[in-house]
C-alpha cells in the first residue's frame, strides 16, 4: 500500500538580504504509512516545522524548495498548483501551528474561526457545523464548551487558545494532521487531557499525523516512530521504544539526557542569611479585570490576596494551570496591570501600581520576558534594532558601544552575532524567545519576570539557557520570577516554587521539598502530571490523575469556599465547601491553604 506522504531528498533553502542561498533542509527523506504517527524531534532550527510545512507544499517568505519531492496521498504537492493545494489544506491536510495567539483574528467570535473550514470547503451547514464544533469543545476539556466559541480570543487563557486552534483542525476529519508544537501552551494537567484526546482522535478516526515537538516526553506518549533532526539534516530515525532504550545518535542521547527532570540543589544558609533582605515583596494583591465595585473587587477577579517575596540572587517558580492567575500576577509587579488592592515592593520601596507613573530607574529595574514572542516582537524591525532600543533608553549608548554591546547580548543568549541583520520572521520560535531574554538583560535588571521563557525551546536549548539563568544569577545577583507550567523547568532552576490555583496560593514551600514530597492535593496532582520518558505513562495515568477542570475565582464564594473542592481527592464534604480556607504556616516555612491538619497532609505526602 502506498504510504500517506513520501518525502524524498527533500532541500529547502533561504535567501538572505545579501542574496545568498543558505540550505535548510539538506537531502531529507522519509515515508508515513496511513495511520501512523510520526515525530520531528530536533533544536530550534532543525528544520522540523520547514520540514512539516513543506508537505503542505508551503514555504515562509524567502524560503524555497530547491530539490526534491512530497508525496501527499499519491500526489505531489510541489508540482499541483496553488488552487489545488488550497483545496487541499484545512480539509485533508490540516496544520496547528505553534503560536496560536498569532493565529486568530481578534475581531472575530471564535465560534466562527474554528468553523470556518467546514464552510470554505461546503462540508456541512453552519448549524450543523457549530454543533460539531461544540462537541470538540466537550472533547478538548475546554470550559463552558455551548458558549465559549462566543468570546473573543483576547478574552481566554493561552491554554485554551491552543486547544480551540486544535479543534479548529479536527473539525474537517482530516487524513493528515500536522501538529507543531500543539502542547507547548498548555499546563501540565491540560496536556494530559488534551494528549489523550488527541491520541484517541487520531486511533478512532484513523488520521495520520506528524507531531513537530522539542518536548521527548510528549512525543513519545503519541508517536509510532521518531525521526531526530539537527542542521537539517535526519540523525537517526526509529520505532518510538528503540529510540528511549536503545539510542544511536550522540545527538539523541544528549536530546535525552536533556529532557530527564532535574532538581536545583539547595542553597546554603550562609548564602541565604547574605541575602535576607528580599529584592521584591508583593503584599496582599487583590486584581482582575472590569470595573470595580464599591468594595473594590473587580468585575472578573484573576488574584486575590497573593503574597509573596524574592531575595536577591534567588528564583521563586509560579506554576499552575492554565487562568490560574499566573500571566496576571507578572503584569501586577511590571505595572501593566493595576491592583485593585495590595502593595509592591522593591528594595523596600513601594512601587507606583502604573508603569506610566513609575521612573525611568523603577522601568530598568524590572524586566519581564513575555510568553509568545511572536505578538511583542515589532517585524519590521531588525533584531540589532529590537536589542538596542533599551541599551539606547536605559544607558544612552550608541554608535559602536551599541553595536558591541547587541553583539554580547545575542552570545549570552546562544545566538550568532549575524542574527543582528534579521527580523522575527526570519527566526524560529525558540530564536525567537531567546531574543526577547535578551533584551531584558540589555536593562541590567534587578528582577526579571520570566513568563514561560522556555516553554518555545527544544530540551537541548532549554538547558542552556536555564544553565545561562543560573550563570547570570550568580555573577550579578539578578533575581527571577520563573513562571511556567513546565516543572521540568521550574525544579531545574527555582529555589522555591509557589503553586496558585483560581488565583490564590495553595502552597509555597523550598522547591526539592514540594517536588519531592507534596502536600496540598493540588500540588501533587501537578507534579503526578509531568509526563515521563516511557511508552505507556499516559496510560498508566488515565483516570486517576485529574479529577474534573479547572476553575476560577469568580465560581468560589459562598458555598464552595475552596476553589479546589471539586477536584480534590481529600476533601471533607460539609466544611470544605462551606468553610473559609486560611493560608496557614506550618513548620520548616511551608504554606499551604488546606483545612486538613498538618499531620494528615505529611501523611499523604509521605505515601
Amino acid at each position: 500500500m502506498a504510504p500517506c506522504v513520501a518525502v524524498d531528498r527533500l532541500r529547502v533553502s533561504v535567501r538572505d538580504k545579501h542574496g545568498r542561498d543558505n540550505i535548510l533542509v539538506k537531502n531529507v527523506s522519509f515515508e508515513v504509512q496511513f495511520g501512523e504517527v510520526v515525530a520531528l524531534i530536533g533544536e530550534s532550527g532543525s528544520g522540523k516545522t520547514t520540514i512539516a510545512l513543506s508537505l503542505m507544499g508551503y514555504t515562509r517568505s524567502g524560503v524555497n524548495i530547491v530539490d526534491g519531492s512530497v508525496i501527499f496521498n499519491g500526489r505531489s504537492m510541489i508540482d499541483m498548483s496553488s488552487r489545488e493545494r488550497s483545496s487541499l489544506r484545512g480539509r485533508e491536510i490540516a496544520y496547528v501551528p505553534q503560536s496560536a495567539a498569532a493565529s486568530f483574528n481578534p475581531a472575530r467570535t471564535l465560534l466562527k474561526q474554528v468553523i470556518e473550514g467546514l464552510q470554505i470547503h461546503q462540508i456541512m451547514p453552519v448549524a450543523e457545523a457549530a454543533a460539531k464544533a461544540v462537541s470538540l469543545f466537550r472533547e478538548l476539556a475546554l470550559p463552558d464548551p455551548e458558549q465559549i466559541g462566543q468570546r473573543y480570543p483576547y478574552q481566554v487563557s493561552g491554554g485554551q487558545l491552543q486547544r480551540l486552534l486544535v479543534a479548529m483542525a479536527l473539525v474537517t476529519d482530516p487524513k493528515l494532521v500536522i501538529l507543531d508544537e500543539p502542547t507547548t501552551a498548555l499546563d501540565v494537567t491540560t496536556q494530559i487531557e488534551v494528549l489523550r484526546v488527541f491520541k484517541q482522535a487520531i486511533h478512532e478516526r484513523g488520521t495520520t499525523a506528524i507531531y513537530v515537538s522539542h518536548d521527548l516526553a510528549v512525543v513519545t506518549q503519541m508517536a509510532d516512530r521518531i525521526i531526530v533532526l539537527r542542521d537539517g539534516m535526519i540523525q537517526e530515525v526509529g520505532a518510538t521504544s528503540c529510540i528511549l532504550a536503545r539510542p544511536k545518535s550522540d545527538y539523541t542521547k544528549r536530546l535525552l539526557a536533556a529532557a530527564e527532570p532535574q532538581v536545583r540543589a539547595a542553597k546554603s544558609e550562609a548564602v541565604e542569611e547574605m541575602s535576607a533582605a528580599p529584592v521584591l515583596e508583593v503584599r496582599s494583591i487583590l486584581a482582575g479585570y472590569g470595573a470595580v465595585d464599591r468594595e473594590g473587587i473587580p468585575a472578573v477577579p484573576v488574584l486575590r490576596d497573593v503574597g509573596l517575596a524574592i531575595k536577591p540572587g534567588t528564583t521563586l517558580g509560579v506554576i499552575g494551570e492554565s487562568g490560574s492567575g499566573k500571566s496576571t500576577l507578572a503584569r501586577v509587579i511590571a505595572g501593566l496591570l493595576p491592583a485593585a488592592r495590595g502593595e509592591v515592593m522593591l528594595n523596600g520601596a513601594k512601587l507606583p501600581r502604573c508603569a506610566t507613573d513609575r521612573t525611568r530607574d523603577d522601568l530598568r529595574r524590572v524586566q519581564i520576558v513575555f510568553q509568545v514572542a511572536d505578538t511583542v516582537l515589532n517585524p519590521a524591525r531588525s533584531i540589532g534594532r529590537i536589542l538596542g532600543r533599551p541599551l539606547e533608553f536605559y544607558h544612552g549608548l550608541y554608535g559602536e558601544k551599541r553595536r558591541r554591546r547587541v553583539a554580547g547580548l545575542l552570545d549570552m543568549v546562544r545566538l550568532p552575532v549575524s542574527m543582528a541583520d534579521r527580523y522575527p520572521g526570519e527566526l524560529s520560535g525558540g530564536q525567537k524567545q531567546r531574543v526577547n531574554l535578551a533584551r531584558a538583560l540589555a536593562a541590567e535588571p534587578s528582577l526579571i519576570l520570566c513568563d514561560e521563557v522556555t516553554s518555545a525551546l527544544d530540551a537541548v536549548v532549554r538547558a542552556a539557557i536555564l544553565d545561562l539563568l543560573a550563570e547570570l544569577q550568580r555573577e550579578l545577583g539578578v533575581a527571577y520570577l520563573f513562571i511556567s507550567h513546565d516543572l521540568s523547568a521550574v525544579t531545574a532552576v527555582c529555589d522555591e516554587l509557589m503553586i496558585l490555583y483560581a488565583g490564590q496560593v495553595m502552597e509555597h514551600r523550598s522547591c526539592r521539598a514540594l517536588y519531592q514530597h507534596p502536600m496540598h492535593p493540588y500540588s501533587d496532582l501537578l507534579i503526578s502530571s509531568m509526563p515521563e520518558l516511557r511508552k505507556d505513562w499516559l496510560e498508566s495515568i488515565s483516570g486517576s490523575v485529574l479529577r474534573g477542570t479547572s476553575t476560577s475565582l469568580t465560581r468560589s464564594g459562598p458555598g464552595r469556599a475552596c476553589s479546589f473542592f471539586e477536584r480534590c481527592s481529600v476533601h471533607i464534604p460539609g466544611r470544605c465547601d462551606i468553610e473559609p480556607t486560611p493560608l496557614r504556616r506550618l513548620s520548616k516555612n511551608a504554606v499551604v491553604r488546606c483545612l486538613r491538619s498538618e499531620q494528615e497532609l505529611l501523611k499523604r505526602a509521605a505515601r
